[in-house]
């Protein structure tokens, strides 16, 4: 039996890598899901949902994706709000500590991708303000007070092991038992097996509302082939600018060098075309972590000022376009912020179609037992 919904998405294919969210809005059609070993399915009508620590929008494409409403979102960075607006018309909230859980609607599933951080109190003491002070502590705040159906978390993979396992613990017994909610073990999975040519591991963490009577939930898997970075590349030659200098690239052997010498495998890396990407950040060499081999530029003319000349081997930098790529993210998602700023935020941002792929299985969960 096929549901009958209001969507701007007729097919999701989680096989592919670019994902259309710019049709006409309020078309009224069925949503036909392909997702890797899943044959026809349907979801519900409507559901609705808000995007904290929004960034850019990555959790939202993939809800929108499924046939979800958007009713509130909530970024601190100007300059991802500001790519955010341009991409979807309306510009998120603020600071997330400073704003009330009245001022946010109803809603069925809360999404963020939330920051990394210690509590201050270790294990269960004072349970849910063991959390005060933390950005969690927003989200959980929010939880405590709108009760959504489900929420769906995700965090970097070194959530697992922080501050000696004690922060996850005291995450989980937050929302196991001051919330009240079904919370499955936290799983870490891997974005290369979704769709997109990165290595980049996450931790998800959801939750289902006790009341709801759920005790079960299957976190998505994948048996498709993992994509290559030829898959994402540029089609034509890209700017000079890319391109690394010869003395900096020096620089960037010898460094990689020293670390060699002492058993470390610190230091630039380069992605042939058959390969996959390492995780994309910021910091800590995270663009020099993704060089690739591109020998099409005929003009060695330096752009920017750089200190010798420019390499002629073809060691470039990816651009913020294959950053974004990499990330899940359509080639109609306009990018009209500063190179340095679009490399902040698609590195801060989520593979979307591992974000989709967990929330097709959220909401699928909910409506195998009439919840949506």
């Amino acid at each position: 039996m096929s549901l009958k919904l209001i969507t701007n998405k007729v097919l999701v294919d989680l096989q592919q890598l670019e994902l259309d969210f710019t049709l006409p809005k309020k078309k009224k059609c069925n949503l036909h899901i392909k997702q890797n070993n899943y044959s026809s399915q349907f979801l519900p009508s409507s559901f609705t949902f808000i995007d904290l620590f929004a960034g850019i929008g990555g959790f939202r494409i993939a809800f929108q994706n499924l046939g979800g409403k958007c009713v509130f979102s909530s970024e601190i960075d100007r300059y991802s709000r500001q790519t955010y607006e341009v991409n979807f018309g309306d510009i998120p909230r603020g600071d997330i500590t400073l704003i009330s859980a009245n001022e946010i609607p109803d809603h069925d599933i809360l999404t963020a991708g939330f920051p990394c951080q210690a509590f201050s109190i270790a294990g269960r003491k004072k349970g849910f303000e063991d959390s005060r002070g933390t950005l969690f502590f927003e989200i959980a705040r929010i939880i405590k007070e709108k009760k959504p159906k489900a929420f769906f978390l995700e965090n970097v993979k070194g959530l697992m092991s922080h501050h000696q396992g004690k922060t996850i613990t005291t995450i989980l017994d937050i929302l196991r038992n001051d919330l009240n909610y079904f919370v499955p073990d936290p799983q870490i999975i891997n974005a290369k097996n979704f769709g997109v040519p990165q290595n980049r591991e996450r931790v998800f963490i959801v939750g289902f509302r006790q009341d709801l009577e759920i005790d079960n939930f299957e976190y998505p898997t994948s048996h498709i082939a993992i994509p290559k970075f030829l898959d994402i590349k540029e089609k034509n030659p890209v700017s000079i600018k890319y391109y690394l200098s010869n003395q900096y690239l020096n620089t960037l052997i010898a460094h990689k060098q020293r670390h060699q010498d002492k058993g470390n495998g610190f230091g630039y890396a380069i992605i042939g075309d058959d390969s996959i990407a390492n995780a994309i950040v910021i910091g800590g060499m995270g663009k020099e972590r993704n060089l690739v081999i591109d020998k099409r530029i005929t003009d060695f003319t330096p752009v920017t000022r750089i200190k010798g000349d420019v390499n002629r081997e073809g060691i470039r930098r990816m651009t913020p376009r294959e950053w974004a790529r990499l990330q899940g993210y359509p080639e109609s998602f306009k990018i009209e912020v500063s190179d340095a700023q679009a490399y902040k935020q698609f590195a801060n941002s989520v593979a979307i179609p591992a974000i989709q792929s967990m929330g097709y299985k959220i909401i699928e969960t909910l409506h195998n037992t009439k919840q949506l």
